[in-house]
């Protein structure tokens, strides 16, 4: 390779890559956007990109949009890059390619020549629309919450996201904490507001199969989460996630570590884009992975060991 070729090599930027649909990149990311002003850091590497949000030692959450999820995906980097951004600016920013009901391919580059995030509309010929957007070095790097199962079998349930948005926002309670049940027999899944009173909900698993889609619980569990950082898990569930009626998987690890997984559409089916899984099922779309982890705030009593 002569020098000249050897110097373009070296100043190949980190990552370039192309997305088709951006609303759905736009659902994606605003979903772990609970405040106004919040700071992102995002992790890039040869599988993918990681967007991580996290506040008060208590709440983090995570966006995993994996490498199949764009057209195109040309990584040139060492190592894992990281780099800090506005998480508004950069929904903001995405949006702005957006156009309702119609497909819009972007570009996005990492670096700029001063270290920003190119963002280039590419479907456009006649037309050139691009962003930059200023990104800065982390002021503090993501935690490792590290969840772990609480025993030899998983504590987990899977209730639909609109039905699981719907029961945080009854169990409003300002400055309070909402505690959750898990228990073998009836199987079952509380969830308990207090204030000035007594707010529960009650999902039977037998008896609601069509609302609490799956359940595994061998032992009785009660955790209490203060409520600000388990309705964030919630307030900004995509309306493509309820309108096709998907699952939400709520996981209580050791410590009653709270792991909440959405699937979110970033690219709707077509020809040229089906996505099977490992059991063979076919996605109506490309799917980004979107998890919160929420620490709790009060343990009940001595049945969670």
């Amino acid at each position: 390779m002569s020098s000249s070729a050897t110097a373009m090599a070296e100043e190949a930027p980190d990552l370039v890559c192309q997305i088709e649909h951006v609303q759905g990149l736009v659902d994606a990311l605003s979903a772990v956007r609970w405040k106004r002003h919040q700071d992102a850091v995002v992790e890039l590497s040869e599988h993918g990109i990681v967007l991580i949000v996290q506040e008060s030692g208590c709440l983090q959450a995570k966006v995993y949009l994996k490498r199949e999820l764009f057209v195109r995906f040309d990584y040139n980097a060492q190592g894992r890059p990281r780099f800090g951004v506005s998480l508004g600016l950069f929904v903001d920013c995405l949006n702005a390619f957006s156009v309702p009901g119609q497909s819009s391919m972007i570009q996005i580059q990492y670096p700029g020549p001063d270290m920003q995030v190119l963002l280039k509309k590419v479907d456009t010929p006649d037309v050139s629309i691009y962003a930059e957007i200023r990104t800065r070095i982390p002021d503090t790097m993501p935690w490792d919450f590290n969840f772990e199962p609480a025993g030899t079998n998983p504590l987990t349930f899977t209730v639909k996201s609109a039905v699981l948005k719907e029961a945080i926002e009854d169990l409003e309670w300002p400055g309070s904490s909402i505690q959750i049940i898990l228990q073998p027999v009836p199987p079952s899944v509380t969830l308990k507001g207090e204030g000035h009173g007594d707010l529960q909900i009650d999902l039977m698993y037998y008896a609601n199969t069509d609302l609490l889609v799956a359940f595994q619980c061998d032992h009785r569990v009660s955790f209490k989460y203060k409520y600000k950082f388990l309705r964030a898990t919630t307030t900004n569930i995509p309306s493509s996630v309820i309108k096709e009626n998907r699952g939400s998987k709520l996981s209580i690890g050791r410590g009653g570590l709270l792991k909440v997984q959405h699937l979110v559409s970033i690219v709707k089916h077509s020809a040229s884009h089906t996505y099977v899984d490992s059991a063979g099922y076919q996605q109506p779309g490309r799917i980004a992975y979107i998890e919160f982890f929420v620490k709790p705030d009060e343990v009940e009593d001595a049945t969670n060991d």
